[in-house]
């Protein structure tokens, strides 16, 4: 399992419940269409963090890079209303930084691959 992790700051007209009800909606719709494992959204409690804490975590589990292929060009090509909910979505975020995690330690052990 992969996760592709999510930090995000909402737009400040923005309001934390419509963007859950975003999220489960999007997400719920790639989830049921097999396009990813699962997924769960966090929300900074008490507003406490340092440094680079953003005020929403967003973890999507993916099975392995090929899975996660697979879902973004089915996402190339998504039609009316998975695009609507998917716009919906991003519409209310103000920034987001992602990265793709492993488990550790893994059976492959690379930490670095390149092709030159």
């Amino acid at each position: 399992m992969n996760l592709y992790h999510c930090m995000i700051e909402l737009k400040d007209s923005e309001r934390a419940l419509a963007f859950s009800s975003a999220v489960e909606a999007w997400l719920g719709h790639l989830k049921d269409e097999g396009l990813i494992l699962g997924w769960r959204l966090f929300r900074r409690k008490f507003g406490l963090a340092s440094g680079g804490h953003t005020d929403f975590i967003l973890e999507v589990e993916v099975e392995n890079l090929a899975e996660l292929e697979r879902t973004f060009s089915a996402l190339s090509q998504m039609q009316d209303e998975p695009a609507r909910r998917y716009d919906q979505l991003h519409a209310m975020i103000a920034t987001v930084d992602v990265g793709l995690y492993r488990p550790y330690p893994d059976p492959a052990q690379r930490e670095r691959i390149a092709l030159i």
